[in-house]
């Protein structure tokens, strides 16, 4: 069985902490249980969690959707956002994870990426040293979530075409986003053998396209 890969890189920087962090896990595992109700996406999604703070952690490795089970993300009282080592450790990741076609065997569909982000990289030259990376594993959507007022769309723009923005990090807002994110991945799911990058789904109306 050829597995669709989703990557989700979350910022649990010391801006998230308290409410927005609850509310990030909330969202989080209405995502999960509304994907578990999609067989396709039993049969074909694997995922991986990677959170980036002061610190970056694989919280996840790359799991089955079968076997997945979310942890409780939770984040420092204060700290940087070191996103570029955040793609750092996704870069190595995917590099590892992801299987290649050989000529007896067909490899992983393309892989998904999720970034969410309330603030603005920390260590903003190794962010923009690592986007050409990133932009050659060959991902079929580079999805990233800038959320508040303190989050930089500009810059994430460096990083993908498909920005989104939240006005805030409250509860109903991170569902809405999930929700869509949900969606997003069982397009994926379909567009799979197709060649083509994802056609994203419209987005509610508490996410921003940022053009």
């Amino acid at each position: 069985m050829r597995r669709l890969p989703v990557y989700f890189l979350l910022d649990t920087s010391g801006s998230m902490y308290g409410e927005p962090i609850e509310a990030l896990n909330n969202a989080l595992s209405g995502m999960f249980n509304t994907l578990r109700s999609d067989p396709q996406a039993l049969d074909s999604l694997w995922v991986s969690i990677i959170t980036f703070d002061r610190e970056v952690k694989e919280i996840v490795p790359l799991t089955e959707l079968v076997n997945f089970q979310l942890p409780a993300i939770v984040c420092p009282q204060s700290g940087p956002t070191h996103t570029g080592l955040g793609l750092e450790m996704l870069h190595q990741k995917v590099k590892q994870d992801v299987r290649k076609g050989t000529e007896s065997q067909k490899g992983d569909w393309k892989p998904l990426l999720f970034l969410f982000t309330d603030g603005k990289p920390s260590d903003i030259q190794l962010y923009r040293e690592m986007i050409p990376k990133i932009k050659n594993l060959g991902f079929g959507a580079i999805v990233a979530c800038a959320a508040g007022h303190l989050a930089d769309d500009s810059i994430l723009k460096e990083l993908s075409t498909t920005v989104v923005h939240l006005d805030t990090c409250d509860s109903s807002t991170l569902k809405s986003f999930f929700r869509w994110v949900s969606d997003t991945i069982e397009q994926g799911n379909k567009s799979q053998g197709t060649g083509e990058s994802v056609e994203l789904p419209p987005p509610p109306e508490e996410v921003i396209m940022v053009i």
